[in-house]
């Protein structure tokens, strides 16, 4: 910087009359008297400014910060530094810190002193402990037993009980002291186990009893036909509570409870999260609310136009399409809107990904953009699930039809996320959208023949399967498909691959059934021999030749475990879920079970049925939305 002369005649004093006047001269300030046509008025320009409040940014996600830029007046979006305190947003995380943009800690330790229990802590409620699986035996006669102190043991197993492969009423493997030995049964030793509908077989010389299977008969009926009320949906809660749900419409809570309790307010396809209900636009569109399973009042709610003003900005209509449980401290929300400047009878859509923890605090938030998703011919997600370290898929496609329930159509657009919502991979494949099952790193969507890596979305292997996998449900060791109609021997069967190569494993055939046999199975854990450790089954129900039946299957190998008629029923099943010692069932829908709200504005019939022994597995994928295919369990994982 360098100082120059200002021009001669510049005002330089408090004086600046035409008598005299304090001026410039040569670079120095003079008082003079000025000559005729001096300047003597200064100029005038007149400032005014106006105080504008400096407006609230959108609700940052954990571990930043959203602060108003006032030159480019928009709302800028800053990591807080690593080691600042944060909230986890999980009661199971102590110590919580900001590390890379993530709040992260230290797990919390339960532990209650029992080694019969396994501790266990909800990320809403602190520790707890819940019984700990079946101690293993040694498959033969010695049986496991639980030492509160020591844990797991073993006890011989009680005398009689099956132990090889003889299993007759001339010669049978059992065990007697501890020790497997092959022995001529006497009569009235029990040489058939007991079902749900039918008593134990009993050796008679050397021919096995059983008594006539009789219906399974339900203790509790709710039909919404003759209410009027468009219920079509349920879940059964870890006490066995029972919530019925429709499409917009209040919940009915404890349904079969001496007091059932009705939803103040509407909301639509809910499920199991935390021990609580979890559902979609409750109160409101846009929504998502976690409800206490019995009183329905709000633990928090979630709503997308007030967190993310920036998101909603100009948009007709905001609402929720899916949710899916990716953690007990995670879980995603998908919401869908009509497009800025389009009427609600668009089929234009944008959709919004949003990761929340167990309190509803934002993890994170964007929108979802792709070719696919851009065509105006209502993009959907037909299918959500998660993987088991919380990783997040989801399947869009284009929808056939206008007004729900919608019918998916090709392509498939599968995009994969981190537990926090970090885009891992997306590609577009050639079958139509549906409901996506997930185990041990495949992919399976419910209308294609080929498996894909959950790694990458890359297909595995060369396998194929015979025809779409239907709503299937999985195991560690085996892939079960929905149950198909072989048009060329014209018999229905259920088919098991293993894992991991997807070979076929065995094959169960529906002798003598005309079908159907309803797309809807489940994972059951079912002990089938007394002293003996519980099975996984596939449950499911079909039409034989005399009516409905509900059915067991082995997991395993295939086999049949029982079958039972279902009472006072025309039809199979259209939507199945489990309690303990219990299944309940829902016929009577109107609309279809393969779009998208299933079985929308039906108005269907429930009935629970007793089944003592029968638990809901622990062995599916965890976390998926619910509806039909999937559960609307928190399944839980004890150390698998």
């Amino acid at each position: 910087c360098t100082l120059a002369k200002a021009p001669d005649g510049t005002f330089c004093g408090p004086e600046r009359g035409c008598d005299a006047a304090d001026v410039c001269l040569d670079g120095a300030c003079q008082r003079r008297d000025p000559p005729d046509n001096f300047t003597c008025a200064p100029v005038r320009v007149e400032l005014r400014g106006e105080a504008n409040p400096v407006p609230d940014c959108f609700t940052p996600v954990a571990c930043h910060t959203a602060t108003f830029d006032v030159t480019t007046e928009t709302c800028v979006e800053t990591q807080e530094p690593d080691g600042t305190a944060c909230d986890p947003g999980n009661a199971c995380i102590q110590g919580a810190m900001c590390t890379a943009g993530r709040c992260k800690g230290t797990e919390r330790v339960c532990d209650d002193g029992n080694a019969c229990t396994t501790d266990v802590c909800n990320p809403l409620d602190g520790c707890t402990s819940v019984p700990a699986p079946p101690c293993p035996g040694d498959g033969k006669c010695q049986v496991g037993a639980c030492d509160p102190k020591v844990g797991c043991t073993l006890a011989k197993a009680p005398d009689g009980t099956f132990c090889g492969p003889e299993r007759g009423c001339d010669a049978a493997d059992v065990c007697l002291d501890g020790a497997c030995q092959r022995r001529d049964p006497p009569d009235n030793f029990t040489c058939a186990p007991a079902s749900p509908c039918q008593g134990p077989g009993k050796c008679k010389g050397a021919v096995c009893e059983r008594p006539a299977a009789t219906a399974v008969v339900p203790d509790w009926t709710y039909d919404a036909a003759s209410n009027g009320e468009a219920l079509h949906d349920l879940l059964v809660g870890p006490t066995g509570d029972v919530t019925l749900v429709g499409f917009f419409v209040p919940a009915l809570l404890d349904a079969a409870g001496p007091v059932p309790v009705r939803a103040s307010v509407s909301g639509r396809r809910c499920m199991l999260w935390n021990d609580r209900l979890l559902c979609m636009d409750l109160p409101l569109s846009g929504q998502v609310s976690l409800l206490d399973r019995v009183t329905g009042s709000p633990r928090w709610t979630f709503d997308l136009a007030t967190a993310r003003p920036d998101f909603a900005q100009g948009l007709t209509t905001l609402f929720m399409a899916r949710l899916g449980v990716m953690q007990p401290d995670r879980l995603a929300a998908l919401f869908e809107a009509y497009p800025a400047g389009t009427s609600r009878d668009t089929l234009c859509r944008q959709y919004f990904l949003v990761v929340l923890d167990a309190f509803g605090g934002m993890v994170s938030a964007q929108a979802l953009q792709d070719p696919l998703l851009a065509e105006c011919n209502h993009p959907h997600p037909y299918g959500v699930a998660s993987d088991a370290v919380g990783d997040l898929y989801v399947a869009f496609g284009q929808t056939q039809n206008v007004g729900a329930p919608l019918y998916p159509g090709a392509p498939t657009l599968l995009m994969a996320f981190s537990q926090d919502g970090v885009p891992r991979w997306r590609k577009t494949e050639a079958f139509a959208a549906g409901e996506l099952a997930i185990v041990n790193g495949i992919l399976l969507n419910e209308r294609s023949t080929q498996a894909l890596r959950t790694q990458d979305g890359q297909p595995v292997g060369s396998q194929t399967f015979p025809r779409g996998l239907g709503r299937a449900v999985a195991t560690s060791a085996h892939v079960i498909p929905s149950p198909s109609e072989d048009d060329t021997v014209g018999e229905w069967r259920l088919e098991g691959y293993a894992l991991p190569g997807l070979t076929p494993s065995w094959t169960y055939g529906f002798q003598g059934w005309p079908g159907p046999v309803a797309p809807e199975v489940r994972l059951a854990s079912w002990t089938t021999w007394p002293g003996q450790p519980p099975e996984t089954v596939v449950l499911g129900t079909g039409m034989d030749a005399k009516g409905p039946v509900l059915f067991a299957v082995s997991a395993k190998d295939g086999s049949e475990v029982f079958q039972c008629p279902v009472s006072n029923a025309a039809t199979p099943a259209q939507f199945l879920e489990l309690g303990p010692d219990s299944v309940v069932m829902m016929d009577g829908a109107t609309t279809c079970g393969e779009c998208d709200p299933p079985y929308a504005y039906s108005q269907a019939r429930f009935r629970r049925f007793p089944i003592p022994g029968l638990k809901p597995a622990e062995e599916p994928w965890p976390g998926t939305f619910g509806g039909p295919g999937h559960d609307h369990h928190e399944d839980p994982v004890r150390g698998r």
